[in-house]
């Protein structure tokens, strides 16, 4: 099975940086789509990031793009967020998804990290 571990989040002022980390395990990572969403209080989960492997592509939500980047890291099996000018709106749980190319979407998640963006 896939595991896996967020790490990175935490307190932040406005406009400052934080770099989330998702560590992928139990499966060939570079086969995997990976995926950054957020959930914040009382809203549904969102997309906020993609890379996949066929493409090596980056796809971003419109409210992130120009601050966020991500970034795999295949030999680490890892998959970053680099998260930059950070708004009080970024607030927000953030959770790395894996999923196998086609039309099943994402098949697993972690298990959150908080991330808190003070004005």
């Amino acid at each position: 099975q896939v595991q896996l571990v967020e790490s990175g989040g935490g307190l932040v002022q406005t406009g400052g940086s934080l770099r989330l980390s998702c560590a992928f395990s139990g499966r060939t990572f570079s086969s995997y789509n990976m995926a950054w969403f957020r959930q914040a209080p009382g809203k549904e989960r969102d997309f906020v990031a993609s890379h996949y492997p066929r493409d090596r592509t980056p796809y971003y939500a419109d409210s992130v793009k120009g601050r966020f980047t991500i970034s795999r890291d295949n030999a680490k099996n890892t998959v970053d967020l680099q998260m930059n000018r950070l708004k009080p709106e970024d607030t927000a749980v953030y959770y790395c998804a894996a999923g196998v190319p086609g039309p099943s979407g994402y098949d697993y998640w972690g298990q959150g990290t908080q991330v808190t963006v003070s004005s």
